[in-house]
């Protein structure tokens, strides 16, 4: 029942994934200023929005393990997992945003990349948790654990400083197209492709972060049966 579960939902995702690129590419008006780049926005944005939301994951799950490590150990393995899911995928979807925007820069501002706040402040955001998973991958031990957490707190931190980097200060970056000053905002037109691509870039991400996560709570169980095992023999 479990496996048709998740047949059906990735079946639904791959449905909405098809017809956001249709509504994207082929629904979707041409931008009167950008012409045909603009459409790389409907992936751009949702990429990031996606990243943001699983890296906020990651954070409470990471504060969920700092809580619970002493007095309840079961939650605080549950909550890493979390953590550890949220950083992974937030890592993947992070850097399609990172790909995505040099794709537009290029067209647009005849350079791939320039240090401005919102671009550093983004891969200073993805190298911190690249760190993380380099982390968890090569560092043993409940102390491992630790360190992965308040490094996954401090990451986390910087999600809202990249957020309102094009707020705070200028930057080359493109004003905020929602929730910006005067003459913000986005033509009815191309809203519905921005939202279908939103919702499904949300659905790919749930899926990929529940599978990650009973993978993980998998191997945090062969780990404890094999550390187990060894203290008995």
């Amino acid at each position: 029942m479990k496996k048709l579960a998740i047949g059906l939902y990735a079946a639904v995702t791959a449905g909405l994934m098809v017809w956001g690129y249709y509504q994207a590419i082929y629904v979707a008006p041409n931008d009167a200023m950008q012409g045909e780049i603009f459409r790389i926005i409907y992936y751009h944005v949702p990429s990031f929005a996606t990243a943001f939301t699983f890296f906020s994951i990651s954070f409470l799950g990471s504060i969920g393990y700092l809580s619970f490590r002493r007095s309840r150990p079961e939650w605080a393995q549950m909550a890493d997992a979390w953590a550890l899911a949220g950083a992974e995928v937030g890592v993947v979807f992070c850097s399609v945003g990172l790909t995505t925007g040099p794709l537009w820069a290029r067209r647009a501002w005849g350079i791939w990349w320039t240090w401005d706040a919102r671009l550093t402040t983004t891969l200073v955001l993805w190298l911190i948790y690249v760190s993380y998973l380099l982390l968890r991958r090569f560092s043993a031990g409940p102390q491992m654990q630790t360190l992965a957490a308040v490094l996954g707190i401090f990451g986390a931190l910087d999600v809202p400083i990249v957020y309102m980097a094009n707020r705070w200060w200028r930057t080359q970056h493109p004003a905020p197209v929602f929730g910006g000053g005067e003459g913000s905002g986005m033509d009815p037109s191309m809203v519905g492709a921005l939202l279908w691509n939103m919702l499904a870039w949300f659905a790919w991400g749930a899926l990929i972060l529940v599978l990650r996560y009973n993978v993980e709570r998998k191997q945090q169980k062969i780990d404890e049966a094999e550390a187990t095992a060894a203290l008995n023999a």
